[in-house]
């Protein structure tokens, strides 16, 4: 796993940003469609992102700030979501099942 900081951020941490295999981890981020197998967000700040359709399956998300995130149609089966924050997240299907 190749990780560097976003630009502009300045910290290796994932609180600021962080490009992990090439995905920008931070807030806001666009990875609409993603398929994020693979790619550690343990932690991550992912305020408003738009994760909409991304492949989240069985991911540790554990802490995650999700808050404000477009989670449409992204797929979150068996993903562990202790501790994430998903105040005001978007997820109009509101299904998370096997």
């Amino acid at each position: 796993m190749i990780q560097k900081p976003v630009s502009g951020c300045g910290l290796w941490g994932y609180r600021q940003g962080m490009e992990v295999n090439g995905y920008k981890i931070k807030p806001g981020a666009n990875l609409k469609g993603k398929n994020l197998t693979g790619v550690n967000m343990n932690g991550a700040n992912l305020e408003g992102a738009d994760l909409s359709g991304a492949n989240l399956k069985g991911k540790n998300l554990t802490g995650v700030n999700m808050n404000g995130a477009n989670l449409e149609g992204a797929d979150l089966v068996r993903a562990t979501l202790s501790g994430a924050n998903l105040r005001g997240a978007t997820m109009p299907d509101g299904s998370i099942h096997d």
